[in-house]
């Protein structure tokens, strides 16, 4: 597991990281959430050992990832899929990366097989596109067979069949029992992957919860009533206690009583009903509820 704990970067008087904790562990994909500029890179920077920690501690398995003899058997990380030699090909790109930490030949084959680019393991990954430059640093963090995964945007430049395949491979990663931590700001494919939630802002924990808590706390459930009958029927939700308004023709939107309890006062009432459906706030809606006074730019809605 990752283990963050009282977690602290400055840059001078500056805090990019305030006394952050939180555990990133075993068998789950744990989402890192935050705006530009939460402090997001420089947390994970210090988990890798890249950065030295004003105070506080970041552990893998216990230890500093500094202390691990063999790093990639320790955690695998994608931080910039375009940190490669262009004229270097993939194969030895990933071979010099195996040499340093005493891993056989025979991963370095494994791991192009498993993103797909065996194939073009031979070009120049100068001239891979993004997306496969994308696979190539997925098989970098892959190499070492590691407990922990550390993935930064690992779905930038992937194509829709390439993010399908990605969103399996962690489901596969955290199912084999590793801890993959996931930053991303694509929230539809956050909701779809991840099982826990960590948000931050100004470089403070704002959140800590499961995915399915996170929404429910910062998110107001309504429910969609059609019916060739809704001026009457939202009458009758009304007297019994819901907070009702016209959405569209025949078309209610309820708050205050829940979807069995308005399909029970319909069935009372001999009321036709054409749709009744729970609408819950998205991930992307409760994140920028929760994360509005940590935005470091805003543009101009007015102006827009």
């Amino acid at each position: 597991m990752i283990e963050v704990q009282g977690l602290t970067k400055r840059y001078g008087e500056v805090p990019a990281v305030d006394d952050l904790t939180f555990t990133v562990r075993a068998g789950e994909i744990t989402g890192f959430l935050g705006p530009n500029g939460a402090g997001k890179s420089s947390t994970m920077r210090m988990i890798l050992g890249l950065d030295a920690p004003t105070s506080g501690t970041a552990t893998v398995n216990g230890r500093p990832m500094r202390a691990h003899p063999a790093p990639l058997r320790a955690l695998g990380a994608l931080l910039d899929a375009g940190a490669v030699l262009p004229s270097r090909s993939a194969y030895h790109h990933l071979l010099a990366l195996a040499a340093s930490n005493g891993l056989p030949r025979g991963r370095v084959d494994a791991v192009l097989e498993e993103v797909g680019l065996a194939a073009v393991a031979r070009r120049a990954a100068g001239s891979y596109s993004l997306g496969m430059k994308q696979r190539l640093g997925i098989a970098a963090a892959l190499l070492g067979d590691p407990p922990v995964l550390v993935l930064d945007e690992p779905l930038n430049g992937l194509d829709p069949e390439g993010i399908v395949w990605m969103r399996g491979l962690m489901r596969r990663m955290a199912g084999e029992g590793r801890a993959v931590l996931m930053s991303s700001h694509l929230m539809s494919e956050i909701e779809l992957t991840v099982d826990h939630l960590v948000v931050i802002g100004r470089g403070r924990l704002i959140a800590d919860t499961s995915m399915a808590d996170f929404i429910a706390e910062h998110s107001a459930r309504e429910v969609v009533v059609r019916s060739p009958h809704s001026e009457s029927f939202g009458r009758r939700l009304a007297d019994a206690g819901a907070a009702v308004r016209a959405d569209g023709a025949n078309r209610l939107t309820v708050a205050g009583l829940g979807a069995p309890e308005i399909g029970a006062l319909a069935a009372l009432n001999g009321v036709e009903l054409h749709e009744l459906a729970l609408r819950q706030t998205s991930l992307e809606d409760a994140f920028m509820a929760l994360t509005q006074d940590s935005v470091e730019y805003s543009a101009d809605k007015e102006a827009a």
